[in-house]
């Protein structure tokens, strides 16, 4: 499996050199030169496409998820949204919202009721009609869904 591999060497005696660059100065006494229509201009006064109130970074999803972020584990001093205990938000057209979470352990003390709260949380949004959360327990809550804040505030990090 030892291959031997050799390199070719080229003497040569002379390079040619490579072009210089050309720089063309304006003459600074002449009429300054017409500006051309910015062409970013159109661009930054577009609105996004199909913003809608219940998609991420949409008015009706994001009350929903600073309505969640209000919310305390009573144990840990982090809200549940840092703290990886929600798994998803879905906010319908018509304004039925779903949250899908879970709790930190089964046994958590808070098991009856934290559910009760997000759901009244998650109702109280303006805009939203109904609310749902559905209790989850698989994936198992780990302190890797934390996020950065969450494992900040608690010296994980």
């Amino acid at each position: 499996m030892n291959e031997e591999r050799s390199i070719a060497i080229e003497e040569v005696s002379a390079v040619d050199a490579p072009p210089r660059a050309r720089v063309d100065v304006p003459d600074p006494f002449a009429a300054p030169a017409e500006r051309k229509r910015d062409y970013l201009e159109g661009f930054l006064a577009q609105k996004p496409a199909g913003d809608t109130p219940g998609e991420p970074g949409g008015v009706l999803y994001e009350a929903v998820v600073d309505a969640l972020k209000e919310i305390y584990d009573p144990e840990i001093p982090v809200n549940i949204y840092d703290l990886g205990l929600i798994y998803g938000v879905d906010v319908t057209a018509d304004g039925h919202a779903v949250v899908t979470m879970t709790l930190t352990t089964p046994n958590c003390p808070v098991a009856e009721s934290m559910p009760m709260e997000v759901e009244l949380r998650v109702g109280a949004v303006p805009g939203i009609g109904s609310s749902e959360v559905n209790l989850v327990w698989d994936p198992a809550w780990d302190p890797q869904k934390m996020s950065d804040d969450a494992k900040l505030e608690l010296g994980m990090l």
